[in-house]
């Protein structure tokens, strides 16, 4: 039987996870083996499950104890199914894009630079991307575009932050990832490991010596890497020195440059295996 517990006040101590926690309390930079993170919605937390990632509590509508949660909960084992009632929840900031359900997870560790790499031969490097909704859309794209893994510099939003698991559904736990650590330093030791993995580099920026996006000579690279920058100053310059490639987009009407999640849409499309 599900350990069902129900809440009837929004100040319990059991909602605290859902409704107080800031992100980087959730984060636990002090003892990163005790993180943890929110999954939202039935799909999402269903992709986080089929990851391998492990629950610790659940929280729903009462409604859906037998309805669309009831295949959740039973693989969930014994642990806590916290329910109440709409007018409870409602007060949960966002609670109207959960669809309901939430659910408190234990934060995967995370693999190696050359774990993601070892099978790959198209990744995404994401420099400095600080908005959460940025890096869930990115992660969607490459998902969903035929990237094989995600590489994030040290200044970049969590993936697993609530609202870039959301705005991803879930392709967070579909598509490998893992920050870069200072050590090697980005840019230049960085992509000199990149190098060594046998990835050329492909800097998106809109340089007067940039090569467009639809240049055979991308499609040919059996292994490539594609360089984002943050939303508002694109990629550091030294950045753009040490890659082999500098790649552009071509706009039409006066457009100066699209947003990184939108960018990244067009890249991984047209720079991905599906157009090889």
């Amino acid at each position: 039987m599900p350990n069902i517990i129900k809440i009837t006040d929004f100040s319990a101590q059991e909602l605290d996870v859902y409704a107080r926690l800031t992100e980087n309390q959730l984060l636990n930079r002090h003892e990163p083996e005790k993180g943890m993170f929110i999954a939202e919605s039935p799909k999402v937390i269903e992709r986080a499950l089929d990851a391998g990632c492990v629950p610790i509590s659940m929280l729903m509508e009462q409604k859906h104890v037998e309805s669309q949660a009831r295949e959740l909960i039973a693989r969930c084992g014994q642990i806590p199914i916290y329910t109440a009632e709409f007018d409870v929840l409602t007060q949960l900031t966002g609670f109207h894009l959960t669809r309901g359900l939430l659910c408190a997870m234990n934060r995967p560790s995370l693999p190696s630079v050359e774990e993601v790499c070892a099978e790959a031969r198209r990744i995404a490097v994401l420099e400095n991307i600080m908005n959460p909704t940025n890096i869930g859309a990115v992660f969607r794209s490459a998902a969903a575009l035929n990237m094989d893994g995600i590489l994030l510099t040290p200044a970049c939003s969590n993936p697993l932050y609530r609202r870039a698991v959301r705005v991803s559904m879930g392709t967070v736990f579909q598509i490998p990832w893992t920050f870069l650590s200072d050590q090697p330093a980005w840019p230049r030791q960085g992509i000199g490991l990149l190098h060594n993995l046998g990835f050329k580099t492909a800097a998106m920026a809109l340089n007067d010596d940039s090569i467009s996006i639809d240049d055979p000579v991308l499609a040919a690279e059996e292994k490539l890497a594609v360089v984002l920058g943050t939303e508002g100053d694109g990629l550091a310059p030294d950045t753009i020195a040490c890659c082999d490639y500098t790649v552009r987009i071509p706009m039409a009407h006066g457009v100066d440059s699209l947003n990184v999640a939108a960018a990244s849409a067009v890249a991984f499309w047209q720079l991905g295996l599906n157009r090889k």
